[in-house]
């Protein structure tokens, strides 16, 4: 279960400041209507009509599909529990008819505080054989996020359009579909994959590759007894083995004990902040664009951790890479404040969770592992990144933000019926355009940090 520890959520609640009065409103701009002289005006004809604007088309992927499901005999789903999953029947319809598709399979809730708190409920699927969904590489799990915090329904999928484009390896996609449940309309949902190894998700050897999870949640603090999860040996960071599974081992101690003691040698590195060695052992520019993405977006949940997923291949010479990227509806100034009921976010866009000197912990959040930023004390490493981000930075609001915008063109109906469904104190239109805004100021408040980095 995801919960908000009292050390975190104080810290969390004072990191809050500033006002909306940081985002300026754009001014309306009014077009100028040329004068017509008074010889003319006896003489100037009415316009013609103005001819009727084609429909915009969108390409597949942006497209909302319909989705039904029905679960047997009708049961309700009120558990995330493994093994409370009901069989059920999805089926798909998508105006790309390739798309289309029927199938049986499981469900189940998912999530830690989106399944606790909110009204509108994710899902997981398991489907009963592997099957492409909506254009997506096969495979059995997939993900049904809800999205009811975020009032953009864009919060994941920009940053999941930026780490693609970034190539940040094993990127998560978006889909967007309407739900029935049970013949009960529940609105609109993005679907994505369910990060786990594979081979069409995090394709490491499943028996001596390593995917981790540096998550509170499901570490040995808030999850003891699951037989997967282990406090790392230099930081202490709450750690969970997402794969291997257990099952491969002869016993669990076997499984954590290899697991700590190859993530020790990564970490022990970074402590020493050695440029050279963690190059050896570690994708570096992977990392870099990693934690710029989570800085941007201003990730409060890099401090606890939580959704961190780093993994590495077996064989001679395979690094460790951070990713995939995911759970970014903690990000963008969330306020923490209202984290039961609120949707309240773009407040502020001049936080920090790294910092503005990150290898003295000179940030909002003081407490962030310095796993995270300890490599902040290398030069060459500060260079690599300050020079990275001037790639990125031109990136972001004229290929990253208007790649996302299409989504929400492209779902602007689907979104009008979500509103009605599930009404909330925000207009997902206004929304966006805040969000747009703090996007485009945090753009520059963060350029100015990474500019002055020690």
């Amino acid at each position: 279960m995801k919960r908000i520890f009292t050390i975190a959520m104080t810290a969390l609640l004072m990191a809050a400041c500033s006002s909306e009065g940081d985002l300026l409103e754009p001014k309306p701009v009014t077009p100028a209507t040329p004068e017509i002289p008074t010889e003319q005006k006896d003489t100037v004809k009415p316009a013609e009509p103005a001819p009727e604007q084609p429909t915009t088309t969108y390409p597949a992927k942006y497209c909302v599909a319909r989705m039904d499901i029905t679960v047997d005999g009708n049961m309700a789903i009120t558990s995330k529990d493994k093994a409370d999953y009901r069989g059920c029947t999805i089926k798909i319809e998508s105006d790309t008819a390739v798309w289309n598709y029927e199938g049986r399979g499981r469900i189940r809730g998912r999530g830690n505080s989106t399944w606790e708190w909110y009204p509108k409920k994710p899902y997981r699927l398991k489907l009963d054989k592997k099957a492409e969904i909506l254009g997506l590489a096969a495979d059995k799990d997939w993900v049904l996020l809800a999205n009811y915090r975020d009032p953009t329904h864009l919060m994941n999928t920009f940053v999941f359009e930026m780490g693609a484009a970034l190539d940040i390896p094993y990127p998560n996609h978006s889909r967007y579909v309407e739900l029935t449940v049970n013949g009960d309309y529940k609105g609109l949902y993005q679907l994505t994959e369910q990060v786990e190894q594979g081979k069409n998700r995090v394709a490491v050897d499943e028996h001596e590759g390593w995917l981790l999870s540096l998550d509170v949640d499901d570490g040995p603090q808030e999850s003891p007894g699951a037989g997967d999860n282990f406090w790392s040996q230099v930081y202490r960071m709450p750690v969970c083995v997402k794969s291997p599974e257990a099952e491969d081992y002869a016993t669990p101690d076997m499984l954590i004990g290899d697991a700590r003691e190859v993530l020790a040698a990564l970490e022990n590195i970074i402590l020493n902040h050695d440029y050279e060695a963690l190059a050896k052992v570690c994708d570096v520019p992977v990392m870099i664009d990693y934690l710029l993405i989570q800085e941007f977006i201003y990730n409060v949940e890099v401090s606890a951790p939580r959704s961190i997923f780093i993994h590495k291949d077996a064989g001679e010479g395979s690094k460790w890479t951070f990713g995939p990227l995911w759970d970014f509806d903690a990000g963008y100034d969330f306020d923490w404040g209202q984290m039961t009921t609120g949707h309240k976010y773009f407040s502020d866009y001049r936080e920090t969770v790294l910092g503005t000197d990150p290898a003295r912990h000179v940030s909002d959040y003081t407490y962030t592992p310095s796993f995270f930023t300890d490599m902040w004390k290398n030069r060459q490493f500060v260079s690599e990144v300050k020079a990275r981000w001037k790639q990125i930075r031109p990136r972001i609001m004229a290929e990253f933000w208007p790649e996302a915008k299409r989504y929400a063109e492209a779902c602007a109906e689907a979104m009008e019926r979500d509103a009605k469904r599930w009404p909330i104190d925000k207009q997902y239109q206004t929304e966006i355009n805040r969000m747009e805004k703090w996007l485009n100021s945090r753009t520059v408040y963060f350029d100015n940090i990474i500019q002055n980095y020690p």
